[in-house]
């Protein structure tokens, strides 16, 4: 037997799955595609997570929108972060040309032209269904984790949020939490250290200032109602295909603040909404995140921290993450270690930290007789890549050096015409691009501080029209003070006392001498 006729059985047997499965591509030896060795993806195990990775200009984003098409093709629903803003054309048909012909004569199959169902969400006032969720459902345990917040201020949120439950005071939006912030470190502190403990003024204005960063950064757009319901990425279209969500986030890639709360939040909302599925067919979603090194290079902590309890635990859920990224070090080791699926496009070996990375690269794919791997990585040519992914039974199926199928959607972006048709007929933009400003904490603490302040008006001008009588009784007992404590009242007081006196004993024979008559005697 022929080393190709070897290599093709050893992919074949590798490649075979008896599930649901879509095909990637055809695989390559010494740079030549061996027909009949077709790669595969089962659809079973993609809830293991994934990486595609490699330099500027391999074709990453194509690899993606494939993998997307065939999920899609499935009756898979797919979530995708647009970073790039590069990933619309997906929703209308393709062209063949040259190129798409010359593939498909190596790799066998035939290339027909297709448009999928597609909905574009926002975070910002791009074109699309809007993302919001409230402070409320945020929680303060995100809340203090993307605000960065040590214990004692974390203590603080929980001790709001658990006051604002008690008093009916709903948590809507960043305006709302401000105003509590406020409300408690003045007027409303001696209240709440009444029943919640002791209140540190340095505390919550340092809060306060670290929200005020998050609006900074379009927070503000993202907190609000109405809240985006997970249901909402599950749709199947009327064809039967999975419904592709693209979030557009290009215009907020510098703002990681604002990425990270929304990341926070669709994570948690997941893995808190969906019910545990164990083994499925096929996933429920995949959730692809393009350019994600900008999410691990500029995520907080709290993120990161949350990625990778997220990726450990939410494939249970039915629900697989895959990582697009330029380097595969960018993702974190703990991270890396759980996507089962890896698509490595070509890697560049200019300085000696590339060459290391490629060796550490090569390190983490299995071992192959057919590959040098580390060699491989810098020859394989655009649109070609090295694939691993998960069999039915979780075990790790053969290296291949794979050339790729071409997507058969768009490999470019919608003109600003045909975006405007899209979010026109879409049912999500009508549903939550409405403006809704329900009454919240903002609007009850604001009522109740104008109640107190108009009570406290009435108060003073009761007092200051009472004042002019107070001032008469005032001056008049001045008055008669001054009259008593004169000279000639005093002098007077003492002469009317003397003859009461006298006048007194008198009366009662005990009177002073009188004068005696002459030549009068008593005897």
């Amino acid at each position: 037997m022929s080393q190709q006729e070897t290599f093709k059985q050893y992919i074949n047997n590798g490649y075979t799955f008896k599930g649901e499965h879509f095909k990637l591509g055809c695989a390559m030896l010494n740079g030549e595609v061996v027909t009949g060795a077709d790669v595969f993806l089962p659809l079973k195990t993609l809830n293991r997570h994934g990486l595609i990775a490699g330099a500027t200009g391999t074709g990453k984003t194509k690899t993606l929108q494939v993998i997307a098409e065939g999920l899609s093709d499935a009756s898979v629903p797919v979530l995708m972060m647009d970073i790039k803003g590069d990933l619309s054309g997906i929703a209308a048909a393709g062209v063949s040309n040259a190129k798409i012909e010359e593939r498909y004569a190596k790799i066998g199959g035939s290339w027909t032209p297709a448009g999928y169902p597609v909905e574009l969400l926002t975070l910002s006032h791009e074109k699309g269904a809007r993302l919001r969720a409230t402070v409320s459902e945020f929680g303060p345990v995100l809340l203090s984790k993307i605000l960065e917040l040590n214990d004692t201020q974390a203590g603080l949120v929980a001790m709001i949020f658990k006051y604002c439950d008690d008093n009916k005071l709903p948590l809507l939006d960043l305006k709302d939490f401000k105003k509590v912030l406020q409300y408690v470190s003045d007027e409303g502190k001696k209240e709440l250290e009444k029943d919640y403990g002791k209140i540190s003024t340095t505390s919550t204005g340092t809060i306060l200032r670290k929200v005020i960063e998050l609006e900074q950064q379009g927070a503000a757009l993202f907190f609000g109602e109405r809240s985006f319901e997970v249901d909402d990425l599950m749709h199947i279209g009327d064809d039967g295909r999975g419904v592709i969500s693209i979030v557009r986030v290009a215009d907020i890639q510098d703002r990681p603040k604002l990425f990270s709360t929304f990341m926070l939040s669709l994570l948690a909302e997941l893995y808190a909404t969906l019910p545990e599925e164990g083994d499925m067919d096929k996933p429920k979603l995949v959730m692809f995140i393009d350019e994600a090194h900008l999410i691990f290079q500029e995520a907080s902590d709290a993120l990161l921290q949350q990625i990778e309890t997220i990726v450990k635990l939410i494939r249970s859920k039915g629900v697989g993450i895959f990582f697009c990224t330029q380097n595969p070090m960018d993702v974190p080791p703990s991270v890396l270690g759980q996507l089962g699926l890896k698509v490595q496009h070509a890697l560049r070996a200019f300085t000696a930290n590339d060459r290391k990375t490629i060796k550490q690269t090569a390190e983490n794919y299995p071992l192959s007789d057919f590959y040098k791997t580390d060699e491989l990585l810098t020859q394989i040519g655009i649109g070609e890549a090295l694939v691993t992914c998960l069999n039915e039974k979780g075990t790790p199926t053969p290296l291949a050096a794979t050339m790729l199928t071409s997507p058969r959607s768009r490999m470019d972006i919608l003109s600003d015409t045909e975006l405007d048709a899209l979010v026109g007929k879409s049912k999500l933009v009508r549903k939550y691009n409405q403006e809704i400003d329900s009454e919240s904490a903002y609007e009850i603490l604001t009522a109740k501080l104008e109640e107190a302040a108009e009570k406290a008006a009435e108060k003073a001008k009761e007092e200051e029209e009472a004042k002019p009588a107070r001032g008469r009784q005032k001056e008049e007992k001045g008055l008669l003070e001054s009259v008593l404590t004169s000279s000639a009242a005093k002098q007077a007081g003492r002469t009317a006392a003397n003859i009461i006196t006298r006048s007194l004993l008198g009366a009662l024979g005990l009177g002073g001498r009188s004068s005696k008559k002459k030549g009068t005697s008593w005897f």
